[in-house]
């Protein structure tokens, strides 16, 4: 007569059988599983070895002992709890404590990531994370450079005003020369006003293309330091030494930019132009008669509203330059592989995939067992075998059954029911041959 176990109905011959195929796959693996989850602990522990190297200062001797307890600590951590969970969580089959074990594993993968999986990952990518970061900042001071020289040159544009004003009041000289302005030819007070606004402008225009020979210069040098810097990024010598050299490049650039900004000639129009103006004395008329003076002095007056128009035209045009946003260059700071890759992670998800998965490949095969015990549970095979039980597990299997079967035989008496014929003489049958004394036993106690 077949029994049920609680746990379902009856086990049939077949879904026994699955069972027993299960177990033993358990049983043949179990040195597998350990060897594994070993494996990649060990793994976990190099790369984080690789990793944690980078973050420490001190003596070689001391960094290298210091990473080394580290990532043994890591490594031994990441193989009890995943060991842990292999041999507990199969086997817990309540709601409530199978909510709690996935709870656990759930807080012990954080902390392996927030102690190992990051670090692999800084060995996986740390280099290309620095690299990304030289690049990024390469493009950042280009862009510096670039805004410091527009606006550096900008003050190249009021050039031609300049020189077509000096052009103009030269023009007006050779003019009143001919006696043009004031009716009387010769070089008198008006020639003489005339050739030295021309003289001033023509001094400015100068200086303003005397600026675009340095601003030339500097930006000419400025760009011999991003090239030095992108062969730097391109380099294959150690990421470290490459950063600092960077340092070096990237500090002198930011000194090229500041000067740039400084070599810009718009302040100088600004007050040459307010010079124009507000310094114009108007000289006396020199004239031999009153009616030639009376003209001089109406023709500086004149030129004194054409001087005072050109400085507010090219002092508008100053302030316009001076109004540009001043360049703020770039500060190039010092990452190390771990740093990097934690502020560049959405550019190297697959290292961080890796590293990750590293660390917790373990938890599928976890899942794969639970799922297994919970399939050998569900088709009816028992927990343990008799090949697996000691000596005293054996005997209290016995006893146990020795009760069962006299419980059985009593309950039909307390009930009122005749115990059956077949069952007397079974019991009958053995109480004789519990007093029947072996003749071999017999002859030794004689």
């Amino acid at each position: 007569m077949s029994s049920n176990n609680g746990l379902g109905a009856p086990a049939t011959p077949a879904r026994a059988s699955n069972s027993l195929l299960l177990s033993k796959g358990v049983t043949r693996l179990e040195v597998t599983l350990k060897l594994t989850t070993a494996i990649l602990a060990l793994a976990a522990g190099v790369y984080t070895y690789l990793g944690v190297r980078e973050l420490l200062n001190g003596s070689p001797t001391m960094v290298f002992f210091a990473a080394v307890i580290y990532s043994v600590a890591v490594s031994v951590g990441i193989y009890a709890f995943w060991i842990f969970l292999m041999q507990f969580m199969p086997h817990v089959v309540d709601r409530r404590g199978r909510g709690l074990m996935f709870g656990c594993m759930l807080l012990g993968s954080l902390m392996i990531v927030a102690m190992s999986s990051w670090l692999n990952a800084s060995a996986l990518a740390g280099a290309a994370a620095i690299q990304q970061h030289l690049a990024i900042t390469v493009q950042n001071y280009t862009r510096d450079l670039d805004t410091a020289n527009s606006n550096a040159i900008a003050a190249q544009g009021l050039l031609p005003d300049i020189q077509l004003a000096s052009s103009r009041f030269a023009k007006l000289a050779d003019a009143e020369r001919a006696g043009s302005l004031t009716g009387t030819a010769g070089s008198g007070t008006v020639v003489q006003l005339l050739t030295q606004m021309s003289g001033q402008l023509d001094g400015l225009g100068q200086e303003v293309q005397a600026s675009a020979k340095r601003v030339s210069a500097l930006f000419e040098q400025g760009g011999k330091h991003l090239a030095r810097m992108r062969e730097l990024i391109s380099d294959r010598g150690p990421i470290s030494t490459r950063s600092d050299a960077f340092a070096t490049e990237s500090l002198a650039l930011s000194g090229v930019i500041a000067n740039l900004q400084q070599t810009s000639v718009a302040p100088a129009v600004k007050r040459a132009a307010a010079s124009l103006s507000s310094g114009f004395i108007a000289p006396a008329a020199g004239g031999r008669t009153a009616d030639l003076a009376d003209r001089q002095t109406a023709v500086v007056g004149k030129v004194e509203s054409s001087i005072a128009a050109q400085a507010a035209s090219l002092a508008d045009a100053a302030d316009k330059i001076l109004a540009l946003p001043r360049v703020e260059p770039a500060r190039f700071q010092t990452l190390s592989p771990a740093e990097a890759v934690l502020r560049y992670a959405g550019d190297f998800i697959p290292s961080w995939a890796g590293a990750i998965s590293i660390d917790l490949m373990p938890a599928v095969l976890v899942l794969i067992l639970c799922v297994v015990h919970a399939a050998i549970r569900r088709e009816g095979l028992p927990a343990f075998s008799a090949s697996d039980m000691t000596a005293g597990e054996l005997v209290a299997a016995l006893q146990m059954a020795r009760e069962v079967e006299g419980a059985r035989r009593v309950a039909p008496r307390e009930t009122g029911n005749e115990v059956p014929v077949q069952e007397r003489a079974a019991d009958t049958a053995t109480a004789a041959d519990e007093n029947v004394t072996p003749l071999s036993t017999a002859r030794h106690t004689k």
